[in-house]
């Protein structure tokens, strides 16, 4: 299915600097761009992933979170948050869920990006980082049914933080796509904002692969460009529409 859906806000978690800028950019670019706020949350800060001579953790750290600042600036995110959790060993805990439920009742989105926990095996050359699989499992968990729980996590509440229950989740996927975004109109922000993590571009510009990629998931379905997605819709229009009208609206 096309989807010309947009939502009024929406939070993308994913584990590393970049990874977003890969799987979801463009769709989140399409979104700011008619007015959703955007909320990019990081696991981790990916203070392992250069491996230049010399380099320490903490050094990277600043690399990796100021290309991660660029590149949300070129998203058109409105806010970056980054927990820091270790690069390389990241692992579903009811702590980090705990930090996602927290970001996902103060941000309040609509909408919440993150990847697939069950992929494992990416094509012939590549298996799923591991910090891909708990960042998702930890994203979905925290999604639902955790965060709209008032009992659950409740000392949250001691600072100001409620229950609340996105209406979708978007999970990003490579192979078997239901619904497709067409980016034919922020494919260069998805190409920049990559770009902008230039300590990962080791092997040349990307451009021209993700616009191959890009191409390739829009095949046959009358857009130039797009990113797939599986969705589950948490809440139906009618219910999200009674839970979210504004006090002088008429339902």
């Amino acid at each position: 299915m096309n989807t010309t859906y947009i939502p009024e806000s929406a939070m993308a978690i994913a584990a590393h600097p970049d990874d977003i800028e890969y799987s979801c950019a463009g769709t989140l670019a399409r979104w700011a761009k008619a007015g959703a706020r955007i909320s990019l949350v990081l696991c981790t800060s990916g203070d392992v992933g250069i491996a230049d001579p010399g380099m320490t953790r903490a050094r990277a750290t600043e690399i990796r979170e100021a290309e991660a600042r660029a590149a949300a600036e070129i998203i058109g995110a409105s806010e970056i948050i980054f927990l820091r959790e270790p690069d390389g060993m990241l692992v579903a805990t009811l702590e980090l869920r705990k930090k996602l439920v927290r970001e996902i009742r103060r941000f309040r989105p609509e909408v919440v990006v993150t990847g697939d926990p069950t992929i494992v095996w990416a094509g012939k050359d590549y298996i799923n980082h591991p910090d891909h699989r708990a960042a998702a499992l930890a994203a979905l968990d925290a999604t639902f049914p955790a965060a709209g729980q008032p009992n659950l996590f409740e000392e949250l509440a001691d600072e100001g933080l409620t229950a609340h229950k996105p209406r979708k989740v978007y999970v990003t996927v490579w192979e078997a796509g239901e619904v497709f975004v067409a980016i034919d109109e922020t494919i260069q922000n998805k190409v920049d904002a990559l770009r902008a993590h230039a300590s990962q571009m080791t092997n040349g510009d990307p451009e021209p692969m993700i616009r191959e990629w890009a191409a390739a998931t829009a095949a046959g379905k009358e857009m130039g460009y797009a990113e797939a997605f599986r969705v589950v819709t948490l809440e139906d229009d009618d219910t999200w529409a009674k839970l979210h009208a504004k006090p002088d609206e008429t339902l």
